[in-house]
């Protein structure tokens, strides 16, 4: 069994990106990126690849205290730069510190001001004084981080260059919980791995910089993942262990309530169904479901309730009427109308597909390039960690993140956000998870499957490039 990635992966990886930017560069010349957008691109997938390599085999060996030690602190280092280096380079290229066509981000900015200015006002009525600022179509998920940012602007003085550096931390510790739940399922070797690609993952990294709810969010579900595995795998029962994953999946709600909603659906099918091994005891097991049906009776009541039966009788309608908005709106892809969930399913665990080509308006997505090229690569690990898990039979004893990654990016493919990389985060730390549990499977006799899948992803971003380019007539 591997205990780091190979250069045989993270080398072709490289080259496969190479070739495919200079391809399309070169197809699509007039409409090629501006040099700072490869610049970040080259970063991105030359810094995951080449030192997923170097620091998995270099930290093997090392003790678990010093292991912790160094992945905490150059999460943290990478997260910082980041921070430091997008708060100039946005105020440089937007006139302020926020990312291009500044939407979600402004929103944000603006209700955790108001809603600091509350608590130096001893008001902490949030949820009535949001809804009368914002308008009473405010959702309950819209809440959650906005008073998460109230507090931090209060404690800073409303500094948006804080409230990053803040975020840099929590990015870091978040890496350190992957590691923690990673080796509690699959062993030290493999959550090393694990951790060193979250460490390394731009799209994670990306998120500290921006004033979106993504960074917690992701904490968040991790947090409630691990704290829920540990409770299912501790020897001795607590109710203290359970109250914290019950906890975190009550404020999931706030952050977005389909995870809310995934995250104890997942815990509920990971209880009735994990194997024994796992469970301990079955009487344990039962007290333990009681526990979490009781919690899902609770949270899926009133307006969360309404907003779980909006999502999902609406998930048709919304996906068709957002592809057919892309459609015809004023610069928009008149071939999105022919995508759909049947065209995002089976790709769910694998897209989005890069954008590396200078479509107007489409930035932030060129900036990020980089790291959905990652993300499709690694898709190919946690897909054969998967298929390995069921050929092995083993697939029980993990069942908590197989069941929250399946539900969830299921939830995602069915909905009108399926091609948007923000909306897959809350998975990717658990799709880095089983990437590395991929990596630990590999053999001589796997290779070949490795190199046929670069070569569709080296065919899709070529076809991607050309779909949106010539749906917009610019190809």
């Amino acid at each position: 069994m591997l205990n780091y990635i190979p250069k045989y992966f993270t080398q072709k990886a490289i080259y496969i990106y190479l070739a495919a930017l200079l391809i399309v560069s070169v197809m699509f010349l007039s409409k090629a990126m501006d040099w700072y957008w490869i610049v970040l691109g080259l970063i991105e997938v030359v810094g995951f690849f080449y030192y997923s390599n170097q620091f998995t085999r270099q930290w093997s060996a090392r003790s678990e205290k010093k292991f912790v030690k160094d992945l905490f602190y150059i999460s943290l280092g990478i997260r910082l730069v980041w921070v430091v280096f997008s708060y100039f380079f946005y105020i440089l290229m937007t006139g302020q510190p926020f990312e291009f066509s500044v939407g979600d981000a402004g929103f944000y900015d603006n209700m955790g001001r108001f809603g600091s200015n509350l608590i130096a006002r001893g008001n902490f009525n949030f949820l009535v004084e949001f809804k009368r600022y914002a308008g009473n179509t405010l959702a309950v998920s819209d809440t959650g981080y906005p008073i998460y940012l109230s507090f931090i602007y209060f404690i800073t003085g409303k500094s948006i260059f804080l409230t990053r550096i803040i975020k840099a931390f929590i990015g870091a510790y978040t890496v350190i919980l992957i590691y923690r739940l990673t080796t509690r399922n699959f062993g030290e070797s493999t959550g090393r791995v694990a951790a060193v690609f979250a460490m390394l993952m731009p799209n994670l990294i990306y998120y500290t910089g921006l004033h979106l709810k993504e960074t917690e969010m992701v904490f968040l579900t991790v947090a409630f993942i691990e704290r829920a595995d540990y409770a299912m795998r501790s020897v001795k029962f607590s109710f203290s262990n359970l109250i914290l994953p019950v906890l975190i999946a009550g404020v999931l709600f706030f952050f977005r309530t389909v995870l809310g909603a995934t995250a104890l659906f997942a815990f509920i099918t990971a209880l009735a169904f994990s194997s024994m091994k796992t469970m301990k005891k079955g009487g344990r097991r039962a007290l333990l479901i009681g526990w979490v049906l009781l919690t899902i009776a609770y949270f899926m009541g009133g307006a969360i309730a309404n907003e779980v039966e909006e999502v999902w009788t609406s998930r048709v309608g919304n996906q068709e009427t957002s592809l057919e908005w892309r459609a015809k709106r004023e610069g928009g892809n008149v071939l999105a109308k022919y995508a759909s969930k049947s065209v995002f399913a089976p790709m769910i665990f694998v897209i989005p597909f890069p954008t590396m080509v200078d479509v107007p308006g489409q930035e932030n997505q060129q900036l990020i390039h980089g790291g959905n090229y990652v993300k499709n690569i690694i898709a190919f690990f946690a897909m054969f960690a998967l298929f390995m898990l069921i050929v092995e039979k083993k697939w029980r004893d993990h069942l908590l993140i197989i069941s929250f990654t399946g539900g969830y990016l299921i939830v995602v493919a069915m909905s009108a956000f399926a091609q948007s990389e923000r909306f897959h985060q809350p998975a990717l730390p658990f799709l880095l998870i089983l990437a590395a549990v991929g990596v630990s499977k590999q053999t001589n006799k796997t290779k070949k499957f490795y190199t046929w899948y670069l070569a569709f992803i080296f065919v899709a971003i070529v076809g991607w490039s050309w779909f949106k380019l010539a749906g917009r007539g610019m190809a």
